[in-house]
């Protein structure tokens, strides 16, 4: 008898159905698993939110630290915070502009100077205006090459400034700007040399009792520098139209407001100063009383500061000798007449209040 051995059985296959559905199951662990973090890991995150949400005024910031002079910090500091101020001109910024800028007219001569033509003033700033002589005036053409050079340096700096990096900037690159900055300075004081004649000629029509010709002339001297930087050549008028404009423009504001301090003190200062110069009948008071009066004047002159009390005894003579002007006090001390006479308004006002403080007239009222 034969044995027939069992034929094995062949394995199931999963349907596609069942496949998928252990890899969905399989798929969701393993994204819980992940989804869920250790200990250690969720302290971490929960700091790093804690962090990001705290506000940015809560951080501490360390405070940034001054450039030390000299270093290079500073200077760029320095070099980016100067102003740069120029006339702006749509030739600039065509192909041709340095060109233009750089080509000064065929009767361009440098130095200014001349021989000849020499100046008849007199007084103390006569040799100033002498010298003012030595330099003979621009021509038309000559004006506006040397405006247009002034201006197109300055453009030409400030251009390349705007370019530089204000923490990489180099000392190389920084004094290539300022060789600029210096040139366009260099013919602004050559335009300004030019035109001082100008100056002198406007203030000789100004000079009052209230204005010094010395005080117009150096008024003068700075609107004719203020003007020079901010004349506009590209409408081709004359400098000299403008600047006449611009300084006695000055001169009338320096007229009225001297005229205004002028008549605020000059009241007060005659009558005083007739009454110093009247002769002083002294019969009705005794010796004792004059002299009482007079340690009275001294002990109010010391309460003064020394410069008031200079002028005061020089304006009235109570050093024993004869009243002196304004003008005299203001060349003897280096400084202007309307000076002398703000300082000696100061000083009345202080005398006056130490008189009444001292009853003063009452008591020379009982005298009398």
């Amino acid at each position: 008898m034969i044995a027939i051995a069992p034929r094995a059985k062949t394995p199931k296959r999963p349907s596609k159905t069942g496949v998928r559905r252990k890899a969905a199951v399989g798929g969701a662990r393993v994204a819980a698993k992940a989804k869920t973090p250790t200990p250690s890991v969720a302290k971490g995150a929960a700091k790093g939110k804690k962090r990001l949400a705290s506000p940015a005024s809560t951080r501490s910031k360390t405070p940034a630290r001054p450039a030390r002079p000299g270093s290079l910090a500073a200077i760029r500091e320095a070099f980016f915070e100067r102003p740069i101020d120029y006339i702006p001109c749509r030739e600039f910024l065509k192909k041709g502009a340095e060109k233009l800028a750089s080509t000064p007219p065929a009767d361009a001569v440098v130095p200014l100077e001349q021989v000849g033509e020499k100046s008849v003033a007199d007084g103390p700033i006569a040799p100033y205006i002498a010298r003012l002589y030595d330099a003979r005036l621009l021509t038309k053409d000559e004006e506006q090459f040397y405006f247009r050079r002034m201006n197109w340096l300055k453009f030409k700096a400030a251009t390349a400034r705007g370019k530089l990096d204000t923490r990489r900037a180099t000392r190389k690159q920084m004094q290539k700007i300022d060789a600029l900055i210096d040139e366009a300075d260099a013919v602004k004081q050559l335009i300004i040399t030019a035109n001082l004649r100008l100056v002198v000629s406007i203030a000789k029509k100004f000079v009052s009792a209230e204005l010094l010709f010395e005080d117009l002339v150096s008024e003068g001297n700075l609107a004719l520098m203020r003007s020079v930087e901010k004349f506009n050549f590209a409408l081709g008028n004359r400098f000299s139209t403008y600047a006449t404009y611009a300084i006695q423009r000055h001169f009338y504001r320096l007229s009225q407001r001297s005229r205004k301090q002028w008549n605020r003190f000059v009241s007060d200062d005659n009558a005083l100063h007739a009454l110093a110069a009247s002769e002083r009948n002294t019969d009705m008071c005794t010796s004792s009383q004059i002299d009482v009066l007079k340690r009275t004047f001294g002990r109010f002159l010391e309460e003064l500061e020394p410069r008031e009390k200079q002028i005061v005894v020089a304006r009235f003579g109570f050093d024993g000798e004869a009243p002196r002007t304004f003008r005299e006090l203001g060349s003897q001390m280096g400084v202007c007449k309307e000076r002398i006479r703000q300082i000696q308004g100061r000083a009345m006002d202080k005398l006056r209040v130490l008189a009444e403080e001292a009853r003063l007239k009452q008591t020379v009222g009982d005298w009398l």
